[in-house]
């Protein structure tokens, strides 16, 4: 049965009428704006920096065989994205995705998705099996470990907590076992043409039986980050609800000029009240 744009978060025949994708519940959209560029300075800066160390080091031909680059460039790819819709809804009150076709805005859904659950996997798989005493051996290694097994998810976080994207959809959860599955084969085929294995924990002359073991284990991990994150955004959502009626930080602001303006008129009214009371009193 094929999949429907419902199920793939894109059913509205106006994609994203709330602006959920480019606006923060906490953070005027200007803000959000700067903090999502930023990001994205910082992460497509890191990943230059360290393949360059990978190519200095003679490793320049298997950066794309590790799991961890390839998320990474995933989140860059994601915050370039969500930094470029979120400046152009600030600066002209809508953003471009909004009218690129279904098939492009399933796809921002969908990396939206990898962006908040695939750090966190990488770094708990990270600090859990694979970290040792290099770690931290030399000043490269250590920046190079912090932004990629660290800060990668602290962008996650922010993400998920700061944004106001809408929980992913299911379908999100099969893309992204397919994603690790597909990742199986590029670290055999690595093994087959460059001699060595990207994560010792796919070695089977190492692991033996604990080899289906570290792999299911891996994809249970990723089906409970999925759930997690989607239950935090789901909360999130809740929390922050709009009023109805309002679909974005003009309409918020305009919202909250007309309470500002009501105070005033009230605070006048009673000011003018209280004066006309002590004139009674006084004559």
């Amino acid at each position: 049965m094929p999949l429907s744009w419902a199920q793939m978060g894109v059913a509205s025949n106006k994609f994203d009428p709330s602006y959920a994708f480019v606006t923060s519940p906490f953070l005027p959209t200007s803000a959000f704006a700067t903090l999502r560029i930023i990001f994205a300075l910082y992460l497509l800066s890191a990943l230059c920096v360290d393949f360059a160390f990978n190519v200095r080091d003679g490793n320049g031909e298997s950066f794309l065989s590790y799991f961890t680059h390839l998320s990474y460039i995933g989140l860059t790819a994601y915050y370039i994205a969500a930094a470029v819709q979120t400046l152009a809804y600030a600066r002209w009150g809508s953003y471009p995705l909004r009218s690129w076709g279904k098939g492009m805005q399933a796809a921002h859904v969908l990396l939206q998705s990898m962006a908040i659950t695939f750090p966190f996997l990488v770094t708990v798989v990270f600090w859990a099996l694979l970290a040792s005493a290099n770690t931290f051996a030399t000043p490269s290694s250590a920046w190079s470990n912090i932004s990629f097994h660290a800060l990668n998810s602290a962008f996650a976080l922010v993400e998920l907590f700061l944004g106001r994207s809408p929980p992913a959809p299911l379908i999100a959860l099969v893309v992204q076992l397919l994603c690790l599955a597909g990742y199986l084969g590029v670290a055999y085929i690595t093994r087959a043409t460059q001699g060595f294995y990207t994560y010792t924990f796919l070695d089977p002359q190492v692991q033996h039986a604990f080899l289906a073991a570290y792999i299911v284990g891996i994809a249970v991990g990723a089906v409970l980050v999925y759930f997690i994150t989607r239950s935090v955004a789901m909360l999130r959502v809740r929390l922050t609800r709009r009023p109805e009626g309002i679909e974005g930080p003009r309409d918020m602001e305009k919202g909250r000029a007309a309470e500002d303006h009501e105070v005033e008129a009230r605070h006048g009214t009673d000011i003018v009240a209280r004066s006309s009371i002590e004139r009674d009193r006084v004559e």
